[in-house]
C-alpha cells in the first residue's frame, strides 16, 4: 500500500462553533424534560382528550391462536398469516418493545431467537443471523418502512443511526434465512423489516423522557393530528445522550454519544382505493470512539480517540392503489443522504431509490407478485494517513426485477411459491437469486414448511478499493521485530454465494401454548479470504516488518443449526416466552490463504437461551423480566455469560406511566463482542438502571 505524503485532517473533529451548545445541553435537557413531564402530567389531568389509537393494546389481549394469525409482509411482500408463512419469521410487536424497556432498535432485536446480538461498545453493535457476526456484519438486510438502511461502503448497517420513536413502531419482522428473492442482494442470512404505525394510529400527544446510569438523558415529543376527512399527520422530535463504557482493567472507552432527531409522516386516503404516504427524518449527532491505527514511533498499532459528527436526512413517498380485492399496485420512491466520519475517514452518500410492485390473482388458487426497481448511490469518501481509497468518489447503480408465483393446492392446505430475483450491479454484473418455498397445513394446530434459496452478497467499496492497517495476530514477529499488517482491496473481488436449505414446524398443542422450530443448512462459496504476502523489513524509524495482505474469494463454508421458540399463556395475566438457538460454523480455505472471518467459527455463540416473563398486577402495574445465556466467543476471547433485564411499570392514570428499567443486572460490566479488525477488543458493557416517564393525551 502506498504511504501518503500529506497528513490529512480527521473529518471527525468537531469545532466549538458547530457544537458549542452541546456541553451545556445535556444538563439543560434533563431539567427541561423534568419540567415538561410535570407540565404534561398536569395537562393530562385537565384535558380529557382520548389517548392515541394503539393496536398493540389490543394485541396484548389476544389469545395465542389470534396472535398466530397476525399478518406479516416481509416474506412475500404481501400480507399473509404468520402461522402459515413458509419461512423462519419472528415478530416483535409494540407491546413487547414497550414491556422490555429497551431504548434502541438494536437492543430490541435481542428478543429474536436465531439472531446474534452483541454490543461492542457504547454505540456499536454486532448483529447478524445464522453466522458471520461482526461490527461490519454484511449478510443481514435492514429495512425501515421500505427504505434500505445500508451502506455500500462495507455492505452493512450503522446501528447507532438506525432510530425512530420506539412507541411509533408497529412491529419488527425478522426473517432468519435468505430473503434475496424478494429483497435482493445482501439479504443472505436474514432480513429485519421495521414497520411503523400509520399517522392515524398515532393521534394526540406523546411525551416521554428519562435518564439514569449509562442512559444519561433521553426524551421524545410527538404530536399527531388530522388534516381533513381522510388525512392524518404526525411530527416528532427526540434526543438521546449515552455515556461511554469501561475498558477492561480500568479507564474509559471514550465512546459516549448523543443524537438529536426529528421527522414527520402524512397518510392520506385519497379515495377508497388509493392511499398516499409521505414521511421523512433528519438527525445530527456527535459520536465518540477509539480505533487502532498504525504508528511508526514506535512501530505498531496504537489507539486513537476521536469525536465524529454524523448527520443525515431522508424522505419517502408511497402510493398504493387497490384495483380490486385481488389486485394491488404500489409505487415507492425515497431519497437518503448520510454524512458521517468514523475516526480514520468519512463518508458522504446520496441515494435515490425507485420501486414498483404489482400483486394479482389468477383464478382461485394462484397469486402473483412481481415488480422492479432502480437505485443510484453516489459517495465521497474522506481519506487520511490511515485509510485510502483507489476511487475516493464513485457512483453505483443497481437495476432489479423480481417475480413470485404462489399456488394453493389440496383444498388450500398446501402452498408452493416459486420466485426469482434478477439484479444488475456495477461490480459483478447480473446476479440471479431464485427460491422455492412450500408449506403444508397438517391440521388446525400443526404446519410444516420447507424452502431452498440462492442468495448473493455483492462486494462492498472497501473490499474493492480500500487500503488501511489492521492489527497483527502478534505484535512481535518470530524474528523479534514489531509487525504492521497493511490490508488492501481487490478490484476483481466477486460476490459471495450461498444456497440455503430450510425446514420448519409450527405446532400449537394447546390453546395457551405454541411452538416454532426452524432448522437450516447453508452452503457458502467464494467467501472473503485474505492472502498474506511476503514480509518486508523496514529500518526507519526503527526496524519493523511490514506484511501486506489482500482479499480474494477463495473461501468456502457451511453453517447449520436450529432455532426453537415457545410462548405459554400460563395465566390470563402472565405470559412466558422462551427461545433456544444452536449454531455451527465450519469454514474452509486453501492452505495458502487465511479466511477473513478467521475466527468466524468463534465469533458467534454456539448456544443461546432466552426466557422472558411478563405479568400484570391488576390494571396498573406491569413487571417484565428477561434472562439470556450466551455461549463463549473463543475468537474474541470472551467467556460465556448470563444476562438479566427487568422493567417495572406503574400506570399512574390513563395518561401517565412511570417505569424503572434495569439492564445487564447480574454484574457491573462484561464484554459482549470485540471487533477483530480495527476496534479495541477490551470494551465492557456496563450495567444500566434508568427511569422513564411516558405521557399520552
Amino acid at each position: 500500500m502506498n504511504q501518503p505524503d500529506v497528513q490529512h485532517p480527521f473529518r471527525g473533529e468537531a469545532s466549538d462553533s458547530d457544537w458549542g451548545w452541546r456541553p451545556q445541553f445535556s444538563g439543560f435537557f434533563r431539567k427541561g424534560i423534568s419540567l415538561l413531564l410535570c407540565v404534561g402530567w398536569m395537562g393530562s389531568r385537565l384535558w380529557g382528550q382520548p389517548a392515541e389509537m394503539n393496536t398493540v393494546d389490543l394485541l396484548s389481549q389476544l389469545s395465542l391462536e389470534d396472535l398466530a394469525n397476525v399478518q406479516v409482509t416481509s416474506v412475500s411482500r404481501k400480507e399473509e398469516s404468520l402461522s402459515r408463512v413458509a419461512a423462519a419469521v419472528h415478530v416483535i410487536d409494540q407491546d413487547e418493545i414497550r414491556r422490555s424497556g429497551v431504548n434502541s432498535i438494536a437492543d430490541a432485536l435481542r428478543m429474536t431467537p436465531g439472531l446474534s446480538v452483541g454490543r461492542a461498545n457504547s454505540r456499536e453493535w454486532a448483529i447478524t443471523s445464522r453466522g458471520f457476526n461482526g461490527t461490519f456484519a454484511n449478510k443481514l438486510l435492514v429495512l425501515m418502512d421500505g427504505r434500505s438502511i445500508y451502506t455500500p461502503l462495507f455492505s452493512g448497517v450503522f446501528w447507532e443511526e438506525t432510530d425512530t420513536v420506539l412507541e411509533d413502531i408497529d412491529r419488527i419482522e425478522v426473517i432468519r434465512g435468505p430473503g434475496a428473492t424478494m429483497w435482493g442482494a445482501n439479504a443472505v442470512n436474514g432480513v429485519v423489516n421495521i414497520i411503523t404505525k400509520s399517522a392515524e394510529q398515532t393521534q394526540g400527544v406523546l411525551l416521554s423522557g428519562g435518564g439514569g446510569m449509562e442512559e444519561r438523558g433521553f426524551g421524545t415529543l410527538r404530536y399527531g393530528g388530522r388534516l381533513g376527512t381522510n388525512a392524518y399527520y404526525r411530527v416528532y422530535g427526540k434526543y438521546l445522550d449515552r455515556d461511554d463504557f469501561s475498558l477492561e482493567g480500568g479507564g474509559r472507552s471514550e465512546d459516549s454519544w448523543n443524537v438529536a432527531q426529528g421527522g414527520f409522516r402524512v397518510d392520506w386516503e385519497a379515495t377508497t382505493q388509493s392511499r398516499l404516504t409521505l414521511q421523512g427524518d433528519f438527525y445530527r449527532g456527535d459520536l465518540g470512539g477509539k480505533v487502532l491505527v498504525h504508528s511508526l514511533d514506535p512501530p505498531g498499532m496504537v489507539p486513537l480517540a476521536f469525536r465524529s459528527d454524523v448527520e443525515g436526512q431522508n424522505v419517502l413517498g408511497r402510493w398504493t392503489r387497490s384495483v380490486s380485492d385481488d389486485s394491488e399496485i404500489s409505487l415507492q420512491a425515497y431519497y437518503d443522504r448520510t454524512d458521517r466520519a468514523f475516526g480514520i475517514g468519512g463518508e458522504l452518500r446520496d441515494t435515490v431509490d425507485l420501486d414498483a410492485q404489482h400483486r394479482f390473482r389468477i383464478g382461485d388458487y394462484q397469486e402473483v407478485v412481481w415488480g422492479g426497481g432502480y437505485r443510484l448511490s453516489a459517495d465521497e469518501i474522506t481519506e487520511s494517513d490511515h485509510f485510502k481509497m483507489v476511487h475516493p468518489s464513485e457512483t453505483l447503480s443497481l437495476v432489479s426485477a423480481f417475480v413470485q408465483d404462489e399456488f394453493s393446492l389440496v383444498n388450500d392446505r398446501m402452498k408452493v411459491a416459486l420466485g426469482m430475483k434478477v439484479e444488475h450491479n456495477d461490480f459483478t454484473g447480473f446476479e440471479f437469486q431464485p427460491s422455492i418455498r412450500a408449506s403444508w397445513e397438517i391440521d388446525q394446530r400443526s404446519m410444516v414448511w420447507a424452502a431452498v434459496s440462492r442468495a448473493v452478497r455483492t462486494p462492498s467499496r472497501n473490499e474493492r478499493d480500500a487500503s488501511f492497517y489492521v492489527e497483527a495476530p502478534g505484535s512481535i514477529s518470530a524474528l523479534g521485530f514489531p509487525t504492521l499488517v497493511s490490508a488492501s482491496g481487490d478490484p476483481d473481488f466477486d460476490s459471495e454465494r450461498m444456497i440455503a436449505y430450510e425446514l420448519g414446524w409450527r405446532f400449537r398443542p394447546h390453546a395457551r401454548l405454541s411452538l416454532d422450530l426452524a432448522t437450516f443448512f447453508n452452503d457458502y462459496d467464494r467467501l472473503w479470504t485474505v492472502q498474506v504476502g511476503a514480509a518486508e523489513l523496514r529500518l526507519e524509524p526503527s526496524p519493523y516488518l511490514l506484511v501486506p495482505v489482500g482479499v480474494n474469494n477463495s473461501g468456502q463454508g457451511e453453517t447449520y443449526g436450529s432455532e426453537l421458540s415457545a410462548s405459554w399463556q400460563a395465566l390470563s395475566a402472565w405470559r412466558l416466552t422462551a427461545g433456544y438457538t444452536l449454531l455451527k460454523v465450519q469454514l474452509h480455505s486453501p492452505e495458502a490463504f487465511r479466511s477473513v472471518n478467521e475466527g468466524a467459527e468463534g465469533v458467534n455463540p454456539v448456544h443461546q437461551v432466552f426466557l422472558a416473563s411478563d405479568i400484570d398486577f391488576g390494571d396498573r402495574v406491569e413487571w417484565g423480566v428477561g434472562a439470556r445465556y450466551i455461549d463463549n466467543l473463543p475468537s474474541a476471547e470472551i467467556g460465556d455469560y448470563f444476562e438479566l433485564n427487568s422493567r417495572l411499570a406503574w400506570d399512574l392514570n390513563e395518561h401517565c406511566e412511570l417505569a424503572i428499567i434495569g439492564r445487564h443486572l447480574l454484574d457491573p460490566r462484561h464484554r459482549e463482542f470485540a471487533p477483530l479488525v480495527m476496534g479495541l477488543r477490551n470494551v465492557e458493557v456496563e450495567r444500566a438502571i434508568f427511569a422513564k416517564v411516558t405521557l399520552r393525551w
